[in-house]
């Protein structure tokens, strides 16, 4: 019979009968997100700002970019409202000529982005999967030149405040919110890029 030392020696040389399995993917789509929000330069506040949603995108890239340009879009919706509001209240108050200049012009900058955005998500929708892998390049380059100028005109919209004395608490209030859907508008134009990426080898 074989002593327990000598029995425990062999087992230690024997190789491992189980094994560890990897972790299975998130049934819910989280990893997915997460690992796609990574391509972009603020993956924390993309995964944040997406994850809610990892239940109706079902691990697809093109539905991922399609929310991610929606959710920029309401948020750019909401920050032109706030903004017309914030200027009705600025004109009521008398406030000076220059910050209420600035403060309409920034609207209209958004105003604007917030055309390209519908734009480039109406342009998201109707790619055609099944044409050329050209008229798929010419429908992803329009996206991503929307979001571009989008991006452009909430930098232009920011850019006033820089020159000029005006308002502190305005000027860092509007900056900080336009600061925060720059943000989200360079996620939707990663995660585009992402996705042509895939789709095109």
């Amino acid at each position: 019979m074989m002593k327990p030392i000598l029995l425990l020696l062999l087992s230690s040389l024997l190789p491992p009968i189980l094994t560890v399995d990897p972790p299975l993917p998130s049934p819910d789509g989280s990893d997915f997100i997460r690992t796609s929000c990574n391509t972009t330069l603020y993956p924390d506040l993309c995964f944040s700002s997406l994850s809610t949603f990892a239940n109706s995108i079902n691990n697809d890239s093109n539905h991922l970019a399609r929310v991610a340009i929606s959710h920029t879009l309401s948020n750019t919706l909401h920050l032109v409202s706030y903004l017309q509001n914030t200027y009705g209240n600025c004109v009521d108050h008398g406030c000076d000529h220059p910050t209420a200049s600035i403060l309409k012009d920034c609207s209209d900058n958004l105003k604007d982005a917030v055309g390209e955005m519908r734009d480039s998500l109406a342009q998201m929708k109707e790619l055609v999967s099944t044409g050329s892998v050209q008229s798929f390049r010419f429908q992803m380059s329009n996206v991503k030149t929307w979001l571009s100028a989008a991006l452009t005109n909430q930098y232009t919209c920011t850019e006033g405040f820089e020159d000029l004395h005006v308002d502190g608490s305005i000027k860092d209030d509007v900056s900080s919110r336009v600061d925060d859907v720059k943000k989200l508008t360079s996620i939707a134009l990663a995660l585009v890029n992402h996705y042509a990426d895939k789709a095109i080898p």
